[in-house]
């Protein structure tokens, strides 16, 4: 069903915002894998609330914890299961959320799909669903041996980072730099005024992230349904806010001829490499060695601090003010996330690979 994510590494998360816990089962993990708690934990850190004073106030310690699967510091092959409970959840401040729908947000379609639904912070639908994918990943990262994965924003709402700074594969120290994870320190500083002035509002923005992996060998993917970059866009758009995915020249391309956009090949120190990368490290669905590179749109935070007009369950017009603790932004905190989905999908592809061919032709 809709909660199960992969076909050889497979997640399932679960949970919702207000209740007792969440978390995520993994099965298809390889045995003796070395793992810890702090590896795990250390991903988390990067997406909990308030971890600065441009997120959601929330305090959440998102404390990890391995049920099952781990055995004296490794993998065992058997499913894994990591559980975070909630902790500071305040449900009376969605009480009014009950039979009112908020713009832009889940509550009129989990009403409409189940005839019944959780409104307490949003229920399954919030962001704390992604606790889960953010654990699994710490794993999947793990196994990703030689390649990298680095998310970063570069653009929330109309302040984007310059094209000359996209140049280079950003290093972790300077996307953790600044909490709102921008490499580029002066459109980073823009960035932070602009979400504190949106707050101060009662109002919220989205933005951009751009995901870039190095080390990857060309011949990860599937063809036709399973292509990489399809398996790709459905990961980022199950994330929740999302609402744009290109890779490589995306949307912009469609600017360019043919003669311009194609990536040349070349021998390069005996080894066939493109001389461009408008693809994106990806063609015909499959990696071809360059840097795979591709970004995702997130929209404002639907949830705002100021009277908004709606209808209630019985479709009568009423007016509704968001209350709670929300981010006036949510990019800063999906960084960790986009990372994480990335990483799950490639693992999932790469054992896949695997299956199928043994390994990669030379």
């Amino acid at each position: 069903m809709g909660n199960v994510f992969g076909e050889v590494f497979k997640i399932s998360t679960w949970g919702e915002s207000h209740g007792p816990a969440v978390g995520v089962v993994i099965d298809g993990c390889p045995p003796r894998l070395p793992i810890t708690v702090e590896e795990i934990q250390a991903e988390l850190d990067r997406r909990r609330p308030g971890q600065s004073d441009i997120v959601t106030p929330r305090k959440e310690a998102d404390q990890v914890e391995i049920l099952s699967g781990v055995f004296e510091g490794l993998t065992t092959g058997t499913p894994i299961s990591l559980l975070v409970r909630n902790a500071d959840h305040r449900s009376s401040a969605y009480d009014e959320m009950k039979d009112k729908f908020r713009p832009s947000h889940a509550d009129f379609t989990y009403q409409s799909k189940y005839g019944i639904r959780d409104h307490r912070g949003g229920g399954r639908s919030s962001a704390r669903e992604t606790i889960g994918r953010v654990a699994a990943g710490a794993l999947a990262k793990k196994l990703l041996k030689g390649v990298e994965v680095r998310a970063f924003i570069t653009r929330i709402q109309d302040i984007a980072m310059p094209e000359a700074a996209l140049a280079e594969f950003p290093s972790a120290e300077a996307v953790e730099a600044t909490p709102v994870r921008c490499p580029h320190p002066e459109t980073a500083a823009a960035m932070i005024e602009r979400i504190k002035a949106v707050r101060s509002d009662g109002d919220s923005v989205g933005g951009v992230i751009e995901c870039r992996v190095r080390g990857l060998p060309a011949g990860l993917g599937e063809p036709v349904f399973d292509r990489l970059e399809a398996d790709l866009a459905k990961a980022m758009l199950s994330l929740p806010a999302t609402k744009g995915f290109e890779v490589g020249s995306g949307f912009g391309g469609t600017l360019l001829k043919g003669s311009e956009h194609n990536d040349r090949f070349e021998n390069r120190d005996g080894q066939v490499r493109t001389a461009s990368n408008r693809s994106g490290g990806v063609q015909g669905g499959i990696s071809n060695g360059e840097e795979l590179v591709f970004r995702v749109a997130f929209k404002p935070t639907a949830t705002i601090l100021q009277k908004q007009a709606t209808v209630d369950r019985d479709g009568q017009p009423t007016e509704l003010m968001g209350k709670g603790r929300h981010d006036p932004c949510v990019v800063p905190r999906a960084v960790p996330i986009v990372e994480a989905m990335a990483a799950l999908v490639l693992v999932d592809h790469w054992m896949r690979q695997q299956a199928q061919n043994g390994s990669f032709p030379q």
